[in-house]
């Protein structure tokens, strides 16, 4: 996956996808009747690092610059004519 759309997509994930899983994980633990506090706080843990699994892949070097950009160099690709 080129990393302007891993980019995109991690942007995308975080904006719209990480709010409606927090909403699911709120509606989980409620739907357990409030468990003890210890056991509430071991399932959102839990589920906090389980949501980031799945989209290692797409996070990983993103917070790097474009590989492409480095080979190119900071000046674009060059015309030796």
């Amino acid at each position: 996956m080129e990393y302007r759309t891993r980019k995109r997509l991690s942007l995308l994930i975080l904006l719209v996808g990480l709010p409606l899983y927090i909403v699911a994980a709120v509606s989980l633990v409620n739907w357990l009747d409030r468990p003890p506090i210890w056991l509430e706080f071991l399932v959102y843990v839990g589920l906090g690092v389980v949501w980031a699994l799945p989209f290692r892949k797409v996070f990983r070097g993103i917070g790097q610059a474009d590989p492409a950009e480095r080979e190119r160099g900071p000046e674009g690709p060059r015309d030796d004519r």
